[in-house]
């Protein structure tokens, strides 16, 4: 199990790794909040980008005090072991290989242990892909908050934003919700809604949605802290709510015999054809 990215880089004084080296310390001193973000692919490094942004305001209530993410993984042809995008980036940043932490399970106890030491107030999820227990979202004093791709309830699961395009939607969002132990069921904080262009494909869409989600995390960062997104959030209507699986591989194929519409609709996710 790789608990701790383990990799050697330098570390200046005014890098956020060294302002994080202490994070009991930096809380007495700043008593700034500490934030723990979980997340692995390219999208999530949309989500760190604004919350350091933010914490780096004079005003700031809270800081950045680490990173959760995937561990690293065997990928492209070449089948080289990588690192997530979101841990390259935090490493890119600055973020000491201490405050990157790669659990292969969000349940494990040696984790659970280090996240405990950091005495988190907020964890962000932004397409972390892994299911976190109850000992998990005990930890945090404001809980845990997901940027979902879609317009909750509808679209839950793992592949939102693909399953949007598929079924041809004018429409669609992204949420801020207060995690449970059901898959992108908890209370709903905010939403925005956005129209969807006719030739937009998935990939540009998901990062749209989470740039919009950034910006809606950041604005809702008072009421989480202070308490009143709690009690303003909206419990989601389980009756209205549709699943949005991965997209498997026999659904990657465009046939030619099928109409127009579900084509085009197909395409939108940069799948494969099949002729």
């Amino acid at each position: 199990m790789i608990r701790r990215l383990l990799c050697v880089q330098n570390q200046s004084a005014s890098s956020p790794s060294s302002l994080f080296s202490s994070t009991s310390t930096n809380n007495n001193n700043n008593k700034k909040k500490p934030v723990v973000l979980l997340g692995a692919p390219q999208v999530s490094t949309i989500v760190l980008d604004a919350l350091l942004t933010a914490s780096a305001s004079p005003h700031s209530s809270f800081e950045v005090a680490a990173i959760v993410t995937q561990p690293a993984a065997r990928r492209d042809r070449g089948k080289k072991l990588t690192l997530s995008p979101l841990a390259n980036y935090a490493l890119e940043r600055g973020f000491s290989s201490h405050l990157i932490f790669t659990p292969q399970r969000a349940g494990d106890d040696t984790f659970l242990s280090d996240l405990k030491a950091l005495q988190p107030q907020l964890c962000i999820t932004a397409a972390y892909g892994n299911i976190l227990p109850t000992k998990f979202l005990d930890i945090p004093s404001f809980g845990t908050v997901n940027i979902h791709p879609s317009l909750l309830p509808f679209y839950r699961g793992a592949a939102p934003v693909q399953r949007a395009l598929q079924d041809g939607v004018k429409q669609t969002g992204v949420s801020l919700a207060f995690t449970v132990r059901a898959l992108d069921a908890g209370p709903i904080i905010a939403t925005q809604t956005i129209q969807v262009d006719d030739h937009i494909k998935a990939p540009d869409l998901l990062e749209l949605l989470f740039h919009k989600g950034s910006k809606l995390l950041i604005r809702e960062l008072p009421s989480i802290f202070d308490g009143s997104a709690r009690e303003k959030a909206q419990p989601q209507d389980d009756s209205k709510a549709t699943l949005a699986p991965k997209i498997g591989p026999d659904e990657s194929w465009l046939f030619f015999d099928q109409e127009a519409f579900v084509l085009h609709n197909k395409g939108g996710q940069d799948l494969e054809r099949r002729f």
